[in-house]
């Protein structure tokens, strides 16, 4: 995907830019390329950017730690304003309280679109916080020698025995 000229879109057909893809996008870790459609329509003051974008990525389980293959289908709309960043400080304002115009991203009316950073920050977004590889899942399974205490993990071993030792003596 190429980076889109804002000024170029007012030169176009509806003043609108229609991008078919599939591919990899860098710093997304997917097993299947990135497949859809990205549609940029310039409306004066702000860009439009609406699409669907569809691939599949590995997540692991917030409970049992297995690895799963989840289907991620997203069809993200956002407004982008434009306007001209003035002065350095502007670019670097930070600010306490927020407003409005602070919860929205904007683009210089002179620069570029990058739809395939846009479609990197929706698919990331996207991206469930919580992952469960079934909604019925136990996490990780318990499992002991006897039916008082269980060892995990053999690392614990040492520490299994002292607690033992403690207990006895």
């Amino acid at each position: 995907m190429k980076l889109i000229s804002i000024a170029s879109l007012l030169k176009k057909t509806d003043q609108t830019e229609l991008i078919k893809f599939e591919e990899f996008v860098l710093g997304l870790e997917t097993l299947t390329p990135v497949k859809g459609y990205l549609r940029v329509t310039h409306h004066g003051n702000y860009l439009e950017v609406k699409g669907k974008s569809e691939t599949i990525i590995t997540l692991t389980c917030d409970r049992c730690l297995k690895q799963y293959n989840y289907k991620l289908v997203i069809n993200p709309k956002e407004l982008i304003w434009l306007n001209k960043v003035t002065t350095q400080k502007e670019l670097f304002h930070i600010e306490a309280e927020n407003s409005v115009e602070h919860l929205v991203e904007t683009l210089p009316p002179d620069g570029d679109f990058n739809p395939k950073k846009w479609v990197y920050d929706q698919v990331c977004l996207a991206v469930p916080p919580r992952r469960l590889c079934d909604n019925n899942c136990q996490g990780i399974k318990l499992s002991g020698t006897n039916g008082t205490s269980s060892v995990l993990d053999r690392r614990w071993a040492a520490l299994e025995s002292i607690k033992r030792q403690l207990n006895n003596g």
